[in-house]
């Protein structure tokens, strides 16, 4: 099984950016984690703060991995386009948050992305990765 990890903008800051929501990770090393937990799968990962990079993206992945776990950070609740990638592609989109986008500000709870996705996981922290990767696991 091939799946992509595609994160949106400022998770590169993961580790700095507001650790009491975010944890005090960065990702590439649990990326590293994932990759050593889920060895039977074929990991890769992707992080741009552009939202045309990560719809290109999206569409590359397209047939080529067997799914995609999606964080589009901020995006998730301003971008169309986005979503109309998720929905012109084949392949499953899995929308994953860290934080419980629900228990934050009001501008949170729209997505974007959630009508176009296979599934939504939010508010486990990291661990929201790990549950989109068994999501994939479990046919």
């Amino acid at each position: 099984m091939k799946l992509l990890i595609i994160n949106g903008p400022n998770l590169n800051l993961l580790g700095k950016r507001e650790p009491g929501i975010y944890g005090d990770k960065t990702f590439e090393d649990f990326f590293k984690e994932l990759q050593s937990r889920f060895s039977e799968v074929a990991l890769s990962y992707f992080q741009s703060n552009i939202e045309g990079a990560l719809i290109t993206k999206i569409q590359e992945a397209d047939n080529d991995f067997d799914g995609v776990i999606l964080n589009a950070g901020a995006y998730t609740h301003t971008s169309i386009g986005i979503g109309d990638a998720i929905n012109a592609v084949v392949t499953p989109v899995v929308e994953v948050h860290i934080s419980n986008t629900f228990g934050r500000e009001a501008f949170r709870h729209q997505s974007y992305i959630s009508p176009n996705a296979k599934g939504v996981i939010l508010g486990f922290g990291l661990q929201s990765y790990e549950l989109a990767i068994q999501s994939f696991l479990r046919k």
